[in-house]
């Protein structure tokens, strides 16, 4: 009689979503075992996510609780429409997304995209941001309950929950998008521009905003507020109003545009994802291959901006980082948000007073006589400031790389100034052009040295901060190909040093804004001189006083940014 060999083999069990939840359940279960500082910060975004919370859902709730239904369709609108807004941009220029399930981790396993896709969107609604914003929205369920009854709300839950989806599903589609255009090199001048283009934008819906709210057209602004209630920023934070004003066949569109939205990102989300999993693009040829022969071994390693930096241990730092800042898309991520942030984003404000927003534009001119100095200069060390932030968490970038410098045994000094040097090779041309072009719009081209004076000088201070604040506060970085990815805990962290760092630097920075007010036109002379000597006396101090730090630290630093596996 024949005998089986080996047993029936048992059927593969599905991936399911709620396989993707439970791992990242028990990751971040791990990841806080014997890390005190990750808990901690864990709490602070608890409680921070909690004060959104509460706010955000007594605004909703406003129109509901006290039956003004005239407000109830703009306050859903726009602070819907604002909301989802929020998740599709502050990802890319300041929180990040939670990569604590790397996409990358899954390229080995036979996964279908669907299954993968469905997955981490499933582990991404697992969040602290997620449950605030769930509770904050749950104020527009308040408001269509006591303006409609219970079918709006009802009808008002299912709005508000695809809603959620539709935030969630835009940041990581968003995100992931940038993550591949950015490791492309051919494509990260188009990424810039659509960067600076959105930011740009932000000036004339500024003006547009406190015209119609000067105005106080309640028309015009319910007018908008329906048009905007048809589109995915606010179709499904409105179908609750229209419930309640008898439109009930227009909250079953707003929830089939939502639901079509919804699969569109996801579905762009799939193809970028891909392309996540199988990790950085090809840069194709090199120049320095051409140029090998000319420049030698060594020479070739010298970007053609480091030329001018001698061929010693100094000039290789600054080649490497300048290089890093070139090509690895995190950093090159970092330079974008300085670009839109600390420069398109002010020079906007700058040119859209409250007096321009009232009256149209028609009195450019007489806004522009409306400025003095100390106000450019504040504006100035607002920008400078801002422009350092990135470098707060400078040994992150590098993780377990920075162990090369440590055997090396780089003094720290020399590494820091190297650092600086590297990175302000791209944003001091960047602040220059600022305080140019500024200059030009505001009809003040004398100006131009009391603008680029401020800027090197909060620049300047920003440096030494940051000096400090990156040796004694980094962070490890996951190690992901999405240049937006944070950490557990990372994304309050970053908040934390960033808030840190610009406080500190704008404190060091207030005697040139003091001088300013004192000192009135002669100031405008002196402002040039005075703030590149001030700006370049407070970075070296900064890079002697943090190398100091670093040279009895380096063991912890690396310690502290090498990703935990």
């Amino acid at each position: 009689m024949a005998v089986p060999v080996t047993a029936a083999e048992r059927p593969a069990r599905g991936v399911s979503p709620r396989h993707f939840v439970r791992l990242k359940l028990r990751v971040l279960r791990n990841n806080f075992r014997g890390q005190a500082w990750r808990i901690a910060l864990f709490v602070v975004g608890v409680l921070f996510g909690l004060w959104f919370a509460v706010g955000g859902f007594f605004l909703l709730a406003a129109p509901g609780l006290a039956g003004e239904s005239r407000y109830a369709l703009m306050t859903a609108a726009f602070g819907g429409g604002l909301l989802t807004l929020g998740w599709l941009l502050l990802p890319l220029v300041f929180f990040g997304v939670d990569e604590t399930l790397d996409p990358a981790r899954f390229a080995l396993l036979p996964l279908s995209r669907r299954t993968l896709v469905t997955g981490l969107f499933a582990a991404a609604l697992v969040s602290v941001p997620v449950l605030a914003t769930l509770v904050a929205v749950a104020g527009l369920v308040v408001t269509a309950g006591a303006l409609g009854g219970m079918p709006a709300a009802l009808v008002m839950v299912l709005g508000v929950l695809l809603g959620l989806l539709l935030c969630v599903a835009a940041a990581r589609a968003v995100t992931s998008a940038f993550a591949t255009m950015l490791r492309s090199r051919r494509v990260r001048d188009l990424a810039a521009v659509l960067l600076a283009v959105l930011a740009a934008l932000l000036g004339p819906l500024q003006l547009v905003v406190l015209a119609a709210v000067q105005q106080a057209d309640w028309d015009r602004l319910t007018g908008v507020a329906r048009v905007v209630g048809w589109t995915p920023f606010g179709a499904p934070w409105t179908t609750g109003v229209d419930v309640a004003e008898g439109h009930a066949w227009a909250a079953v569109l707003k929830l089939l545009i939502t639901v079509a939205a919804i699969g569109v990102l996801l579905f762009w989300w799939s193809r970028s994802l891909e392309s996540a999993m199988v990790g950085a693009a090809s840069a194709g040829p090199s120049r320095d291959r051409r140029s090998a022969a000319a420049g030698g071994a060594v020479g070739q390693l010298f970007p053609r901006a480091v030329g001018w930096a001698r061929r010693d241990r100094f000039g290789a730092l600054v080649a490497r980082a300048c290089r890093y800042w070139w090509r690895d898309a995190r950093r090159r991520a970092n330079l974008i948000t300085v670009a839109v942030v600390g420069i398109f984003v002010p020079l906007m404000v700058n040119l859209g007073g409250a007096r321009l927003a009232t009256e149209g534009g028609a009195a450019f001119g007489q806004a522009t006589a409306d400025s003095s100095p100390v106000v450019v200069s504040l504006s100035m060390l607002f920008v400078g400031v801002l422009a350092a932030v990135t470098l707060a968490n400078q040994f992150g970038f590098d993780g377990s790389a920075y162990a090369a410098n440590v055997v090396a045994g780089v003094p720290g000094r020399v590494e820091l100034r190297a650092r600086m040097a590297a990175f302000s090779l791209y944003v001091v041309p960047i602040l220059g052009t600022v305080a140019v072009v500024l200059a030009v719009l505001l009809g003040r081209p004398g100006w131009l040295g009391l603008m680029a004076g401020g800027l090197f000088a909060a620049y300047g201070c920003g440096l030494a901060v940051n000096a400090s604040v990156s040796v004694i506060g980094g962070y490890a970085l996951p190690e992901t190909s999405n240049p937006f990815a944070m950490n557990t805990g990372a994304g309050i962290a970053k908040s934390l040093f960033t808030l840190l760092s610009m406080v500190a630097s704008a404190t060091a920075a207030v005697p040139l804004v003091v001088a300013a007010a004192l000192l009135g036109d002669v100031w405008l002379w002196l402002a040039l001189p005075v703030g590149l000597a001030y700006g370049l006396g407070a970075a070296l101090l900064g890079a002697y006083l943090a190398g100091d730090v670093l040279d009895h630290r380096q063991p912890e630093l690396l310690a502290a940014v090498t990703p935990r596996r």
